[in-house]
């Protein structure tokens, strides 16, 4: 079994967010989107924000980030204005 499930990660994420406002994460495609990013940076040479152990692969470290609250993720909208700013 995966840890953690799908449903941890997600409601993990989404924690803090107002009951009006939109989920940060709303599927389990979005999460992938996510921690495939994430997973590309790390393997582009990005430092690692939780204790690596060994042999663990770029998309578990993603995953313990995201569970751990190390990496956030933003709405696409923010993303979009971010790219734009650049």
């Amino acid at each position: 079994m995966i840890h953690p499930s799908y449903q941890e990660l997600i409601a993990t994420i989404n924690e803090g967010q107002d009951m009006d406002e939109a989920p940060v994460v709303s599927s389990r495609y979005s999460l992938v989107l996510a921690t495939s990013k994430r997973a590309r940076q790390l393997i582009a040479g990005g430092e690692p924000l939780v204790k690596v152990k060994k042999g663990m692969k770029p998309l578990s470290v993603a995953v313990e980030e995201m569970y751990k609250g190390e990496v956030t993720i933003l709405p696409e909208e923010t993303e979009q204005e971010e790219e734009t700013a650049e």
